[in-house]
């Protein structure tokens, strides 16, 4: 999860404008986040930071005590949406439908330093976040040795409908000839839905250049927020200095404003109805979140499955 970053209201989702020289002004959830996916086997040392690992310590009792009550968790929710999410991204890409993508509010992930050493030179993986938090992710991969020439990182402004930092003027670097996705992890929550609506816009404009059009995601929903899950959003709110938003009240808004944005095939994916995809997720911290799964240009014979 990750927070709104600067005062302007121009968001990478992931940091609140970290300089080359220091990781103090990453926000806590990026710095969490980070050690959470090193502690579960996902990432590299370096993509890990000392206050993510103050941080992931400190929850860790918490953590433990819920999944052991069988409750939702912070660990068990994070896992499963990242999952879930690599998960189908793997699947397009080995159908052959998609072979270049774009991390909007990359923050320190380590999707991208896994799919490109997964995947070689058959994949290009961009990774994009505001200035400052793009220039402290190049210098922590080039810590990990995996700079290469299909796996960059960029500048973004996830709000900006145009200029050098908009999603278009990435997408445009991109081979106009190859399915393309574009993935935002732990964005669209801090945002207000007439905000991710825009957004979604942006997205499926960039998108429609290409063959194939993926847009993967996670989304909360009014529906899904019983009391607990708005307590803890609340309290999550407080954590990372802003508002944690709970977008539309079911799945068909959400699903009707994805399709104006342009994503004619859409579904919203439950984390505990794809195991067979992930592997065992904590299904009462899953039951949080939903997984967009949002398709441009539809190939005939790969619609997405119902849930």
């Amino acid at each position: 999860m990750s927070t709104s970053g600067t005062s302007s209201g121009t968001s990478s989702g992931t940091s609140s404008g970290a300089t080359t020289s220091s990781s103090a002004r990453i926000s806590p959830t990026a710095h969490y986040t980070g050690y959470t996916w090193l502690a579960h086997g996902l990432s590299h040392p370096a993509l890990a930071t000392p206050t993510g690992r103050f941080l992931y310590r400190a929850l860790t009792p918490a953590n433990r005590a819920l999944a052991a009550a069988g409750k939702a968790n912070l660990d068990g929710f994070l896992l499963a949406r990242h999952h879930l999410i690599d998960a189908l991204l793997r699947q397009a890409i080995e159908r052959g439908e998609v072979s270049q993508v774009i991390e909007v509010a990359c923050g320190l992930s380590p999707r991208g330093y896994r799919f490109a050493r997964e995947h070689g030179p058959a994949l290009t993986y961009v990774e994009a976040d505001l200035p400052a938090m793009a220039a402290r992710k190049r210098e922590l991969l080039a810590q990990t040795g995996a700079s290469s020439p299909h796996h960059r990182v960029v500048e973004i402004d996830a709000t900006a409908d145009d200029g050098a930092r908009s999603i278009d003027a990435v997408a445009a670097g991109l081979d106009p000839g190859r399915g393309t996705a574009i993935i935002t992890e732990g964005l669209l929550n801090y945002f207000d839905p007439v905000s991710v609506a825009r957004m979604w816009r942006r997205f499926g404009r960039a998108l429609a250049r290409f063959p194939h059009g993926l847009y993967l995601a996670d989304l909360h929903l009014g529906e899904d927020a019983r009391p607990v899950e708005r307590l803890f959003a609340g309290l999550l709110g407080v954590f990372v200095r802003g508002r944690i938003h709970f977008h539309f009240d079911d799945e068909a808004a959400a699903v009707r404003e994805l399709a104006i944005a342009g994503f004619g095939r859409a579904a919203l994916r439950r984390p505990e109805a794809h195991q067979d995809l992930t592997g065992p997720v904590d299904a009462a911290s899953a039951r949080a979140v939903r997984i967009i799964e949002g398709r441009v240009q539809l190939d005939a014979g790969t619609a997405p499955r119902s849930s």
